[in-house]
């Protein structure tokens, strides 16, 4: 695992991977799944893991933390960087953070919530969570009441944020005055899409952002890394192939949860046995699956 501080050029370098997270039938973590995964995303160039929603560390137990973070020190390869998360709500901030000081993790993101949370507050608790983790926060904006572009830019001034990931839904991504002033106050360098294939070429190109995440670039990796390539290279044209032939799994995280149509995607293309769901979530419906299963295997088939 790589343990420098991130660099936009680290931002740029790789799609940053937001995994599931592969648990036995008991719901303890399943390291030999989780590994094949971490492999399967290495072998398609991705360098970035991003564990947070999607490895729905919402619900994760305090106790069970650090042997979550020494199994992803270890399992990463020596050029990979591995940020866990945090959060969301503050006393689990403190206490991960606590347990993030015995580590060497470049990083970690704060979960974002908006009940019970203020703009304010938000910045108190990460300023509370980078003293007490010594490392700077990922700042996960997804809400517009979450935290405010001059707030946002305050932290990162006082040098707390290593970087945000950018992730309001929007009808029209091409419209987003929120976005249009981050980029204003933060040097959008240390900001990246954070909402998947869909919106990231207009992200980058009219934005300005440095790069993106992305769930489905679990099931093909080099084929998001292909997409990426082609953005940053301005070959619009292929990006836009590329993005269209991530979109049927998309649309089905988008119709039935990004979180749950993943975790199944993941285990129905066969790159790893995902396993239960860890409440409070919960499998979607048999009748869901086949139609997540064919929009998985056929964008497997493009990596």
């Amino acid at each position: 695992m790589k343990t420098t501080p991130i660099t936009p050029a680290d931002l740029r370098r790789s799609v940053i991977a937001v995994p599931p997270l592969c648990r036995k039938t008991d719901l303890t973590l399943a390291d030999d799944e989780n590994t094949k995964l971490i492999r399967h995303l290495e072998a398609g160039g991705v360098t970035t893991l991003l564990y947070g929603g999607n490895a729905n560390l919402y619900n994760i137990a305090v106790s069970e933390y650090a042997s979550l973070l020494e199994f992803l020190a270890g399992a990463a390869g020596a050029d990979s960087i591995v940020v866990p998360s945090a959060g969301p709500f503050y006393g689990n901030i403190i206490d991960q953070a606590n347990i993030l000081q015995q580590f060497k993790f470049p990083s970690a993101m704060i979960l974002p919530t908006l009940f019970p949370a203020k703009p304010a507050g938000v910045q108190t608790a990460v300023r509370h969570f980078v003293e007490r983790a010594g490392i700077p926060a990922v700042l996960y904006i997804k809400d517009e009441g979450y935290i405010t572009p001059e707030a946002a830019a305050e932290l990162v001034n006082d040098g707390l944020i290593s970087w945000i990931k950018y992730a309001i839904v929007r009808q029209d991504p091409r419209q987003d005055a929120f976005l249009s002033k981050l980029v204003t106050l933060v040097n959008p360098e240390i900001i990246v899409s954070g909402i998947g294939e869909q919106p990231a070429i207009i992200h980058l190109r009219d934005f300005g952002v440095n790069g993106f995440t992305s769930g489905c670039v679990c099931v093909a990796p080099a084929h998001s890394m292909r997409m990426m390539r082609a953005i940053h290279a301005k070959d619009y044209a292929l990006a836009e192939t590329i993005r269209e032939e991530f979109r049927p799994l998309e649309d089905q995280r988008n119709t039935h949860g990004p979180i749950p149509v993943l975790h199944h995607a993941v285990a129905l293309a066969t790159v790893a046995d995902t396993g239960p769901f860890l409440p409070l979530l919960a499998p979607l419906p048999d009748a869901l699956l086949p139609g997540i299963e064919r929009a998985a295997k056929d964008l497997l088939a493009k990596n």
